[in-house]
């Protein structure tokens, strides 16, 4: 594995790769139309089945970066903690849950000493995949679960496609060329605006018990995190030495690729969401 000095000898992120588009287009729209099924879907079981299919290929991928000498047992170890907490929560008991993520990342700790070079890294995998998790099976059972959660939905897509829109095609100055060289600061603020719109949409759309000023906060902060998770993944994926988390999705890598935003996004929105329900009524 890659030192800690892989965060300085990586070479610049190639320029976007303009070929692929419509592969990544098609496999972002089949990823999105699934997760809108899952949510939508009365039923809450296909959620648990879609959250333990991707904590499993989130964790292979995440020990296969963290701990590539013995990768299947770190993976299995943060599958297990994390599902187990997640169960938990599934169950109705989501202050528990919570409180076992702290103990998960002890257990991966402790299973991943003499298999990864930094066994704390290991073990953050399992608080930073389980804890988005849990927010979003707890989103899904608050009142309009199904409502709040195509909210987070719009808001990550709208700040990724934002971003993406308005940085290819105003380019400008970067917006942190030592850890993301093609990101640029009107991409960030394009990626913003979008999120906040769309967050203002959905909740006309669904009659989100939200005023127009609250809307447009939520999908703000929601815009805000969803860049901040982005970033934290390329500083992760600096940090061990690699360009890509995996190579599941066509056009886009690993699934931690596609998901770094929401994984963000998801705490952020279960954060404002469990205010709003503590009474805010802005």
């Amino acid at each position: 594995m890659a030192g800690p000095t892989s965060m300085t000898s990586l070479q610049p992120a190639k320029r976007f790769d303009w070929s692929n588009l419509r592969l990544r287009v098609l496999s972002a729209a089949a990823l999105a139309a699934l997760a809108i099924l899952v949510v939508w879907s009365d039923w809450r079981w296909p959620l648990l089945v879609a959250i333990a299919a991707a904590t499993a290929l989130l964790a292979n991928e995440w020990s296969l970066m963290s701990a590539p000498r013995s990768p299947l047992k770190v993976a299995a170890a943060i599958t297990g903690t994390v599902l187990a907490a997640v169960f938990v929560g599934f169950a109705g008991h989501y202050r528990i849950a919570w409180t076992l993520l702290p103990a998960a990342t002890v257990v991966c700790a402790l299973i991943a000493r003499g298999s990864a070079e930094r066994p704390e890294d290991a073990a953050f995998g399992a608080v930073y995949i389980g804890a988005p998790c849990l927010a979003v099976t707890w989103l899904r059972d608050a009142p309009q679960g199904q409502h709040w959660t195509l909210l987070l939905f719009a808001v990550t897509w709208g700040a990724d496609i934002g971003a993406f829109a308005f940085g290819s095609t105003l380019r400008g100055p970067k917006l942190w060329p030592r850890i993301s060289p093609n990101k640029t600061w009107s991409g960030f603020v394009g990626g913003l605006i979008i999120a906040v719109a769309a967050s203002v949409a959905v909740a006309f759309w669904f009659h989100i018990r939200l005023s127009v000023g609250a809307a447009a906060l939520m999908g703000l902060v929601g815009g805000l995190a969803t860049m901040a998770g982005d970033l934290l993944e390329s500083v992760l994926k600096r940090r061990f030495g690699v360009k890509d988390s995996g190579d599941l999705i066509p056009g886009h890598g690993g699934l931690l690729d596609r998901v770094d935003g929401l994984m963000f996004a998801v705490i952020a929105v279960a954060g404002a969401r469990l205010i709003h329900l503590a009474g805010w009524s802005a």
